[in-house]
């Protein structure tokens, strides 16, 4: 029998420790696997140096999970030339970056029918560096009422840059005072001033990676430790599928593939508010009880695109999802039902869940058998001491192994129920 075919996966990274140690581990343990055509294959890893390069170097990775280019040009040019010229996948793609802003993924989900709040973009508070924006400015810049924007909008509300993420530049407007406030603050930040959801119930925070998401339950006030809560079933059956195909749609309209949105929920209507993350938070200081099935969702679609060989595609083709907004036969819910069609088309979600049971039916005692063992302690513990100060590390071990220790008592019941079954 011939040798496995062994696929090369890169890891473009910026400060993170944790979440890469993690998939470098368990990539490690995954073994030959023998995918649905009876192929055998092998799964390696491999961090990515930033370096001069020719643009014609082959390229030896076949999938690169990019953590870094969305901020740093040097490294996003180097990915642009491994899709384009290797036919590298990537997650995420840099040719999506322009519309990971707020504003065209606003733009995007009120054209599809979605209860985006009504949201308006000013322009700049200071003027940009450009020596040309005076007579531009003063030949074609419109005054405006600021004031009379946020009461029509309605306080409280929230400025935000335009492309913002990580709650960069973030404000909550209560008044005309808070208003001017935020706004002299923007400086040269183009922002939005987005109308509130006041009173809402529920504020939910989805990851996205593939055609997996997990919808959590957030609550942005606490400190990021506390901001993820465990809790199952906070939402109705009904929203939460809404907020889940919400989510895929995001992805799949715009070719995302690892990304987090943020929806508030209200009388059963489902409001997005934030989803465009070039780079979604997967700490385990911040996902804790959901660190486990990030790593493998993951692994899972990174083996997926490897193995199978799956085609990037990086350009948005709005014409489908535009005739299921357009049709006037549709209600919303036929409308999320033709948009959960078309991202589980986006995503293979058929073919990729034939092939995690086939190819990959070992990985969540894989997961299981890792989190539970030494090797994942130790990088918890190592996590810990690099982020808090020492006068909190014992307080931090308990927090953070006692949410693990839920997630390893919940797995062992759903396992134990799959058995019975």
């Amino acid at each position: 029998m011939s040798n496995p075919t062994d696929h090369l996966v890169g890891l473009l990274l910026g400060a993170e420790e944790d979440w890469p140690t993690a998939f470098e581990a368990l990539a490690r343990r995954l073994g030959v696997l023998r995918a649905p055509d009876g192929s055998e294959h092998t799964v390696t890893t491999e961090r990515l140096t930033i370096e001069p390069f020719n643009l014609r170097d082959r390229v030896r990775h076949e999938l690169v999970i990019d953590r870094l280019a969305h901020w740093y040009y040097h490294p996003r040019e180097w990915l642009k030339k491994a899709a384009l010229m290797d036919d590298v996948y990537l997650l995420n793609s840099p040719f999506t970056f322009q519309s990971m802003e707020k504003h065209s993924a606003y733009c995007a989900l009120m054209r599809l029918g979605f209860s985006v709040p009504d949201t308006v973009l000013v322009p700049y508070k200071n003027p940009v560096d450009n020596a040309r924006w005076a007579y531009t400015s003063a030949k074609y810049n419109r005054a405006f009422d600021l004031e009379e924007i946020a009461e029509r909008l309605g306080y409280p509300l929230y400025m935000k840059p335009f492309d913002g993420g990580g709650w960069r530049g973030v404000s909550q407007v209560r008044d005309r005072e808070d208003l001017h406030h935020s706004y002299d603050d923007s400086g040269e930040m183009l922002m939005h001033l987005q109308a509130s959801v006041p009173d809402f119930e529920h504020f939910a925070r989805s990851l996205t990676i593939g055609p997996e998401t997990m919808v959590m339950k957030f609550e942005p006030d606490r400190p990021m430790h506390e901001r993820y809560t465990v809790a199952h079933g906070f939402l109705s059956d009904a929203v939460g599928a809404e907020v889940l195909t919400t989510s895929q749609t995001v992805n799949a309209f715009f070719r995302w593939e690892f990304n987090s949105c943020e929806m508030l929920v209200k009388n059963g209507v489902v409001y997005p508010i934030d989803y465009a993350n070039a780079c979604p938070d997967v700490a385990v200081t911040s996902l804790h009880y959901y660190f486990p099935w990030a790593m493998s969702a993951l692994l899972r679609w990174s083996v997926f695109c490897a193995v199978t060989g799956r085609t990037a595609r990086t350009q948005v083709e709005t014409d489908p999802w535009f005739a299921v907004a357009d049709d006037p036969a549709l209600d919303h819910q036929g409308r999320l039902a033709g948009y959960q069609r078309l991202a589980d088309e986006h995503f293979e979600t058929e073919r990729y869940r034939e092939f995690c049971a086939s190819t990959l039916p070992h990985l969540d005692e894989l997961v299981f058998d890792w989190i539970t063992g030494e090797d994942f302690r130790a990088l918890l513990t190592s996590t810990i001491q690099q982020t808090y100060p020492p006068h909190e590390w014992e307080r931090f071990e308990a927090h953070f192994g006692g949410l693990l220790g839920l997630w390893v008592s919940d797995e062992q019941g759903r396992r134990a129920a799959a058995a019975d079954a």
